[in-house]
């Protein structure tokens, strides 16, 4: 018999233990160990009983025992310490208000907008990567003490649990979550009813709640959809993450961007928080919040009632995009007649013109598509400042979205890099941390912890014994944890009781253990690893240096191919002969990956290059001192140096794919073969693997600073939230700086086909050039309407190879010497040979403003016939 309503019911707690109620709200939980550990003294059975959800434990422990605590001395002075220090980091000064005391110039309020949000396992609100990346980016955040905002959706049903059918079929189901047992907050007006946001849609308006998660100091906004004054399929917009149909899938980014933008401004005035000053959005998913924001200023009543140019100009400003993608795939484009059937003149953003509206996503670029509206292409054309998510995915992106500066080469094309990172607290197992402290370091989010670089540097104090002990401590853990994942999974496939004695001596504790977890679509390759299944056979069940394989990962619902990729490799693993040495554990989530990460010797990625954009999983690894085996992609191409794991050699140049998976995957068999095992199994007179623990020692000490997302935030705020304040601000107040950039555009654009580089002349060549002679350059440029203030024409210089490209070329501005008739000047300027080898020069004109982010940003340039 099912329930027709169901809802949670919250415990009172005894007023002595009301701080556990706080304790429990804020998501710092995760990530504080101490918080957690007195959790567990609440009741450590049902701790684990409730898969360590403070929310659930207080609902579940017994008045009794609650009564019991509240009497208990020693308990309440745990408590009132760990309530105590909460709101030390709440409130108290951090990294960033220091650079603020310092000078620096930086935003009161970052909105962060992300689709997704992986926070901590009891909010199951992500489907991988990017959401795992969006939590990890509020947790540095709130320690850093950067004032973010973060701004989501709340799916009634996540994502989806992944179980298998006896054959290895991946099946997915949705459990309903109540947000009344969640770690969520609704947000309310002053006469206590439920704040709401409306989106008006051609199905009438769309309304939402907005709940609130807090995680740290960062307030997380998720917004819900299942109110009773929706239309019936308006209440299901938020039902469950990237699924539905394709208008299913706009009306989501529709309340996100949209919404998420009203929702901000009810939060600021419900809280008193800052309006924020950058708006920050993740992939296009968010994208349609700059439209808000031109609607805002343009035709809102309460605005400056801007005209479109200019408020384009001051939403751009404050606006950075984040492209987390290398595959076209991976982009949202829908139909242009379905945006343009949203967008009409009593739309989301009613007022704003829908020519206007579907010229920011048209594909108006040779080999793009006239029929699809593009939200990446949107985003860039919505934001002044852009960004990759390693370096080599940073040049992959400037390839894929050349089409939006075809002028330019791709080295030129404004999106830059920014490497992901990893929250250390969240990820790192406590028993590494403790052989810091040890060793006399003191690592910690607070800023008076030591610096993560000497943190990390400690791993040199440690003796190789004791390191190698705790890494046995650690795989043993996730041996266990395994077992109990592979028992239960074998039971949810129909297997009985008597048939499962293997699962209690499968895998080994002694045995190198590698990982392979990551989401399942074909470019990731999950069965690389089956392309000669008698070898990796041969490797699992070596007499002497055995490997054992624990795999996790889900395919999308409707990716039949991935799911048969995950069924390939479940029935590998099902084989009597190796099932003790190689387990797919189903449901990956983040609840699997705590014990995963740290337990692992050795991390595997092989995907398909370039089509990582950063791969963060290794990064996990490596930081509880995981050796990776990786192709060279993403953020491994950027700082694998030869002794903090392997590269897998990648045969990008061969056009065959099946060809190119049969060398990819022999590589690495002779890696393992070779390399991996030998030197796990190499031990000295102790049983210590030396030259392993080296391995380890510098992989922890050099990539540990380097792969934190302590560190990426850091970087955001410096070359992007900074900057892109100062460029809001400029722009901002009485918007005339904006209504002037905007003009000058304009009139620049019409004005550039009259700009020409006419002739070229340089001097002081001689016969044989050599380190130190001077070139000396004349430019004559006709400008037409334009002025010499409104362009900066460069002298670009580089090194040559067979052709006459330039490799790594340098631009040098040329000063103007002489103006003449009809518009025409001549520019001058000298550039020194320093180096060697072929050298080639020429000139550029480009639009030049101050309050241009680059000199790319108009797409325009003119360059000689």
């Amino acid at each position: 018999m099912r329930a027709i309503r169901r809802f949670t019911v919250r415990p009172v707690l005894p007023e002595p233990l009301t701080a556990l109620g706080t304790l429990a709200a804020n998501l710092r939980w995760s990530w504080h160990p101490e918080t957690q550990a007195l959790f567990a003294a609440v009741d450590p059975e049902r701790w684990e009983e409730v898969g360590h959800d403070p929310v659930r434990l207080l609902g579940a422990v017994p008045v009794g025992r609650l009564e019991e605590l509240a009497g208990d001395e020693a308990f309440r002075g745990r408590l009132d310490a760990a309530h105590a220090d909460l709101e030390r980091y709440l409130v108290g000064d951090r990294w960033y208000q220091r650079r603020q005391a310092a000078g620096d110039a930086l935003p009161a309020s970052v909105a962060y907008f992300s689709p997704e949000f992986g926070v901590a396992a009891v909010l199951p609100q992500y489907s991988g990567g990017l959401g795992i990346l969006a939590g990890d980016h509020l947790k540095a955040a709130s320690d850093l003490g950067v004032p973010v905002v973060a701004v989501g959706l709340l799916y009634r049903h996540g994502y989806f649990r992944q179980s298998l059918s006896r054959e290895g079929w991946q099946h997915e189901t949705y459990p309903l979550l109540d947000p009344h047992g969640l770690p969520l907050t609704l947000l309310r007006e002053a006469d206590g009813t439920a704040a709401r946001v409306t989106v008006e849609t051609p199905g009438g308006p769309l309304g939402a709640r907005i709940w609130v998660a807090q995680v740290g100091r960062v307030p997380l906004l998720m917004l819900d959809s299942d109110v009773e004054d929706n239309a019936e399929p308006l209440r299901e917009v938020t039902d469950r993450l990237y699924g539905g149909t394709t208008e299913h899938r706009l009306l989501q980014e529709l309340l996100l961007g949209v919404g998420g933008v009203r929702a901000l401004r009810v939060h600021a005035r419900l809280t008193g928080a800052p309006e924020p000053e950058v708006f920050h959005t993740n992939e296009g998913h968010a994208g349609f919040l700059g439209l808000e924001r031109v609607r805002e200023l343009t035709v809102d009543p309460d605005g400056p009632r801007l005209d479109l140019d200019t408020a384009l100009e001051v939403s751009r400003a404050g606006t950075v995009f984040t492209t987390h993608t290398p595959v076209p795939a991976g982009i949202d484009r829908f139909p242009r007649d379905l945006v343009a059937q949203y967008f009409s003149d009593a739309g989301p953003v009613a007022g704003v013109p829908v020519e206007r509206v579907l010229a920011l996503g048209a594909e108006d670029y040779p080999g793009g598509d006239p029929g699809v509206f593009n939200m990446a292409v949107m985003g860039f054309r919505l934001a002044q400042r852009a960004n990759g998510v390693s370096q080599l995915h940073g040049h992959v992106s400037r390839g894929m979205f050349n089409g939006l500066w075809p002028a330019f080469d791709e080295s030129d094309v404004p999106i830059g890099s920014i490497t992901n990172g990893v929250h250390a607290p969240t990820w790192v197992a406590p028993e590494l941390f403790a052989l810091a402290r040890g060793a006399g370091a003191q690592p910690g989010a607070d800023p008076d912890d030591d610096d993560p670089a000497d943190v990390f540097a400690a791993v040199d104090r440690v003796d190789a014994a004791t390191i190698w002990s705790t890494k046995r401590v650690l795989r043993e853990r996730l041996v266990r944890d395994a077992r109990r994942r592979l028992r239960a999974s074998c039971e949810e496939r129909g297997a009985a009781p008597a048939e499962l004695a293997w699962t209690g001596t499968a895998l080994d504790p002694d045995v190198l253990t590698i990982g392979f977890a990551r989401r399942v679509p074909s470019y990731k390759r999950l069965t690389l690893m089956l392309r000669d299944p008698e070898r990796l056979k041969r490797l699992l069940l070596h007499p002497e240096r055995p490997v054992q394989l624990i795999i996790a990962g889900k395919s999308h619902p409707a990716d039949d191919g991935g799911k048969r990729l995950i069924q390939e490799m479940v029935r590998f693993a099902d084989d009597p002969e190796v099932r003790h040495r190689i387990a797919f554990l189903p449901d990956y989530d983040i609840a699997m990956a705590l014990p995963l990460y740290p337990g692992c010797d050795v991390w595997l990625n092989n995907p398909l290059r370039p089509y990582e954009a950063c791969g963060t999983s290794g990064m996990k690894a490596a930081l509880n001192g995981g050796l990776n085996l990786s192709i060279l992609d993403g953020w491994w191409d950027e700082w694998y140096d030869g002794s903090n794991g392997w590269a897998i050699p990648s045969a990008d140049v061969v056009a065959d794919a099946d060809h190119r998976d049969d060398l990819e995957a022999t590589a690495l068999y002779d890696l393992l073969e070779h390399e991996v095992a030998p030197r796990f199994y190499d031990v000295d007179g102790d049983g210590v693997p030396t030259r392993w623990i080296e391995m380890v020692r510098h992989t922890i000490r050099t990539l540990g600073p380097k792969v934190l997302a302590s560190r990426m935030v850091r970087d955001y705020v410096q070359q992007l939230y900074a900057p892109a304040a100062t460029a809001s601000a400029q722009v901002g107040g009485d918007h005339a700086a904006a209504a002037a950039l905007a003009q000058w555009k304009s009139h620049v654009r019409s004005g550039w086909e009259g700009v020409r580089v006419e002739h070229v002349e340089t001097h002081g060549v001689p016969e044989v050039a050599q380190v130190g002679d001077t070139v000396a350059v004349h430019a004559f440029v006709a400008l037409g309407a334009l002025s010499p203030d409104d362009v900066v024409v460069e002298l670009v210089h580089g090194t040559t190879g067979d052709g006459d490209e330039l490799a790594d070329p340098v631009g040098e501005p040329l000063v103007l010497a002489e103006s003449y008739a009809d518009g025409r000047h001549r520019f001058e300027g000298a550039v020194t040979l320093s180096r060697t080898g072929g050298f080639g020069c020429t000139v550029r004109v480009l639009p030049r403003h101050p309050l241009l982010a680059g000199p790319a940003e108009l797409g325009l340039v003119a360059l000689p016939a």
